[in-house]
Parts: C-alpha cells; sequence; structure tokens
C-alpha cells in the first residue's frame, strides 16, 4: 500500500531530532509540505536541509512561542492540515523530589503546548472539514510507573485531551489520535548512552536497552514515522480517538 499525504501541509513540534525528524522526512517524502519547530537553531536547519521542512525556531512553551509558530507556519504554507505535538523529553523522579518549577516546565510543554497549537489549527481544520492532529505520548500514559512524574502524568492528561478532542472534532472531519512511545532509538537515548560509564558501543547499549522489550530490540524511529503516516493519510480515514502503542508489545496494557 502506498500512503501518500501529496498537497497536505504539516506542522511538526520537536522536529528537529529524533521521532520529530523520522516524520518530517517520511512526511515530506509522501509528498506533504512541511514545517518543523524546535528551540535550537543549528539542529534545526540542520534538519530542515536534510529533509526540505521549513525550520522555525520557537519556544513553545510560552503561549507567545506557539502562537509565533503557528503563524509563521500558516503564512508559509498557506494552511496547516495536520498537526503533530511532538514537543518535549522525558522527566521523572521520586514525587517529593519534583519541583513546583519542574512539575510546569513539563505541563507548559507537553500539555499546554498541544492545547495552544490545537486551538490555533482547529478553526481552520474545521472549515475546509479535513484536519489530523497527532499526539506523541508515551506508554507511561496508560500504565505510569513509580517515579514517573512528572512525563507520565502530563501524558495521562495528554490522552485524555485526545480524546476529548476526537468526539469534538470527528462531526468536524478533524480526527485526532495519539501514538505512544515506547523504548524507540532518538537523540534521547543517545544522550543516555554517552552518560553510561561503561564503555559499550552504542550498538552494545541498544542491544542491552532492547532486552526487554517482547520484540527484543529497540524499535527504529523510521517505525514510528510510518504509523504516523498512516493516521495522517487517507488511509487511516476511520480512526479517530485511539491512543496506539508503538512499542514493541513493551506496555503492560492493551
Amino acid at each position: 500500500m502506498q500512503l501518500s499525504i501529496e498537497n497536505r501541509t504539516a506542522l511538526i513540534t520537536g522536529g528537529s531530532k529524533g521521532l520529530g525528524l523520522a516524520m518530517a522526512r517520511t512526511f515530506a517524502e509522501a509528498g506533504a509540505r512541511v514545517a518543523i519547530v524546535a528551540r535550537g537553531e543549528a539542529d534545526l536547519h540542520t534538519a530542515a536541509a536534510a529533509t526540505g521542512a521549513v525550520p522555525i525556531r520557537a519556544d513553545i512553551a510560552t503561549a507567545e512561542g506557539c502562537e509565533a509558530a503557528f503563524g509563521e507556519a500558516s503564512a508559509v504554507l498557506g494552511r496547516v492540515d495536520i498537526l503533530v505535538n511532538n514537543a518535549g523529553t522525558s522527566q521523572r523522579g521520586a514525587f517529593p523530589q519534583v519541583t513546583d518549577a519542574v512539575w510546569q516546565q513539563d505541563l507548559d510543554l507537553k500539555l499546554f503546548a498541544a492545547i495552544r497549537l490545537t486551538r490555533l489549527a482547529w478553526a481552520g481544520m474545521a472549515e475546509r472539514r479535513w484536519g489530523r492532529v497527532l499526539n506523541v505520548l508515551n506508554i507511561g500514559a496508560k500504565a505510569p510507573p513509580a517515579e514517573g512524574a512528572p512525563t507520565a502524568v502530563s501524558r495521562a492528561a495528554g490522552m485524555a485531551l485526545t480524546k476529548v478532542l476526537a468526539n469534538e472534532g470527528a462531526p468536524l472531519g478533524i480526527l485526532v489520535n495519539a501514538l505512544l512511545v515506547g523504548i524507540i532509538e532518538s537523540d534521547q537515548w543517545v544522550r543516555r548512552h554517552a552518560a553510561d560509564p561503561r564503555g559499550l558501543s552504542f550498538e552494545e547499549w541498544k542491544a542491552e536497552a532492547g532486552r526487554p522489550v517482547p520484540l527484543g530490540r529497540i524499535g527504529r524511529p523510521e517505525e514510528f514515522a510510518a504509523t504516523a503516516l498512516f493516521l495522517a493519510s487517507e488511509a487511516g480515514g476511520y480512526i479517530t480517538g485511539t491512543a496506539i502503542n508503538v512499542d514493541g508489545g513493551r506496555s503492560p496494557v492493551v
């Protein structure tokens, strides 16, 4: 099956690395015009050069940053058909040690950015009677572990947001779904490998990290991006309000 999103436009947050970069490349190859948002200028322009995406530098942890990013994307692309709320890295620790500042930072970047950007995109999608919103969460949203705060809580809220939006968007032609990440190779895992003092090669380190996964390995960003493309395409036109585990079977719940 050849998936296409030709003549569609996509805005992807956290688009300069890892899953965001993989989705930008996959969406562009499938015919979409893509804008990527990130804070780091060097990585942003490197990713744009590699994918042909429009680079937008903004801090979407703020309302002003969301408005600036969406405004620039709309001006360059003409409209936003597909919104991928992907920004954010994992933050976790023992509950008593998680400060108010860390809670607020996590909620601003992961939950409120998705709320604000979706609100900005909603009217145009409704007017055109076509839209896709993909919220990138993690499997902790369904099965929060001990010491999983604040990320598991932010992601669980994102899953609830997904269902609310799906129910409101369905009559308007707006499909809203969540993709829940397990262990997938990304910049975050590169950093974790670099911090490991044991001197393992990255391939050895990945093999070890993948052993608890039922499929026996870490996922590839391209596999995640392919799932996102299916949901963004017409082939996924009867799917909304779902939270799909892209995790090699690691989640303890369906």
